[in-house]
């Protein structure tokens, strides 16, 4: 136990759920790097090995291959009101790539070290697949049934837009989804420690929401040229002028109905006064990045490409702008972003998702809420938007509601919004068995 966790005695129905960590270590150390291009390990040896976990207690499950090596594996478990509709669970085996030489340890080692599990997933997100499983398997071997049948899904390509994975599935074997009404996975669910105006309690922020995402491609055109001759058509020089007013741009704050609620409840829960722009110095620091973000439409320039030889004045130069919009204003900013970065540049959406807003309130809420209370008596949930878009966003035209919901409790000042996609992701221990515990429980109550 650390210092984030407080001993507790485990009742003997939860007992087989500390292997969340060896499960979690398991599917670290198979690499399923995404490289965006087709390239790589692919998912397929994780997929195999989380089948063969769901086989090892008796739940049959099938692995499906949108491409080769591009697999996912789906399972059902019955519950005891088959009457209702289904949860759908589903988290992604790919991650982003991690360069060695930037870590601390080998970031596909596993590696257990100060409390802490360290490699690339433990965060994002082979922690919910670990806690996924250590919840299932604990309940085929009791025998207790789930509050309603759960479907399983466990997706390649989230990280690439879920195109052979999630949104394959979806839309070649929907007959395995058509019963679910809502669904469970990643960015929702963590701690944040507050000591004002009640000590000892802690917010769990729960995805109600979800930004849209508009990837576009800008491009402008000029004269192609000798490096050595004064041009006032130059491409690159145009595309970076209109790159700088987008990257100055101040997007306003833009508040929906969940954006609405999570600012009211926390500032009425940690005493902030102020507004959500600079939280450094308030309870929130840690996660600022992912409160910040998801009250306004953001535009990062993410890749550039801009001729071939230092002497030759390129005819064309292009830009990647990774784009997310407030829920339910995706129109209104693609005609900002085109307003800003003015004319003589030309703006192709290379991929859209719309963006979603789930009810912050209802049984399922109530169940998070009752789950995680079981766990940590301080616990509040509050929901929130994600500025980040998940696999739920493919499952949303079916009429399924989606929630982020990866129950962890972290350490007070624990950095948790710098281990997306970043260097020495790690995720304590501790976190780790609260979550499958409180998934454990969620799971036998709705």
């Amino acid at each position: 136990m650390t210092a984030s966790e407080p001993d507790r005695a485990v009742p003997a129905a939860e007992q087989g759920l500390d292997e969340v960590v060896e499960l979690c270590r398991d599917l670290i150390r198979i690499d399923t790097s995404n490289h965006f291009d087709g390239t790589g390990p692919g998912e397929r040896r994780a997929a195999e090995y989380v089948a063969h976990r769901l086989d090892e207690v008796g739940i049959a499950s099938v692995i499906l291959e949108a491409a080769p090596g591009r697999a996912s594996v789906v399972a059902r478990i019955a519950g005891r009101d088959r009457s209702r509709p289904a949860l759908l669970l589903h988290g992604h085996l790919d991650v982003v790539p991690a360069d060695p030489h930037d870590w601390s340890i080998d970031p596909f080692a596993g590696e257990i070290r100060d409390g802490f599990l360290w490699g690339r997933g433990a965060v994002d997100m082979k922690n919910m697949n670990a806690m996924i499983l250590a919840a299932v398997r604990r309940l085929a071997r009791s025998g207790e049934l789930p509050a309603r049948d759960i479907v399983l899904a466990f997706l390649a390509d989230e990280e690439a837009g879920g195109a052979l994975g999630s949104r394959w599935l979806a839309e070649h074997h929907r007959d395995l989804l058509d019963d679910c009404d809502q669904a469970i996975s990643e960015i929702g669910g963590f701690s944040v420690e507050l000591s004002h105006p009640v000590a000892e309690r802690r917010v769990y922020l729960v995805e109600t929401a979800r930004k849209g995402v508009a990837w576009l491609r800008l491009r402008a055109r000029g004269t192609r040229g000798h490096g050595s001759m004064i041009t006032k058509d130059n491409a690159t020089v145009r595309l970076a002028a209109a790159l700088t007013r987008l990257a100055d741009h101040d997007w306003p704050i833009d508040l929906t109905p969940t954006t609405i609620r999570m600012t009211t409840e926390l500032k009425t829960l940690a005493g902030i006064d102020a507004g959500f722009d600079d939280l450094d110095g308030t309870p929130f620091a840690p996660v600022a990045g992912l409160v910040s973000s998801a009250l306004r439409n953001v535009a990062n320039p993410t890749v550039l490409r801009a001729g071939d030889t230092v002497n030759v004045i390129p005819s064309e130069a292009q830009a990647l702008v990774d784009g997310r919009f407030v829920p339910g204003r995706g129109p209104e900013f693609l005609r900002e972003v085109a307003s800003i970065v003015g004319p003589g540049i030309e703006i192709e959406t290379v991929d859209y998702t719309e963006s979603a807003e789930s009810a912050p309130e209802g049984s399922l809420i109530n169940a998070m809420q009752r789950a995680l209370g079981a766990e940590d008596p301080g616990a509040t949930v509050v929901p929130y938007c994600s500025s980040a878009s998940t696999d739920n966003a493919s499952f949303a035209p079916l009429g399924i509601e989606g929630y982020g919901f990866v129950p962890l409790r972290l350490p007070a000042g624990f950095n948790f919004a710098r281990m997306f996609h970043g260097t020495d992701e790690r995720v304590p221990l501790s976190s780790l068995r609260f979550g499958a515990r409180s998934l454990y429980r969620f799971l036998t109550d709705h």
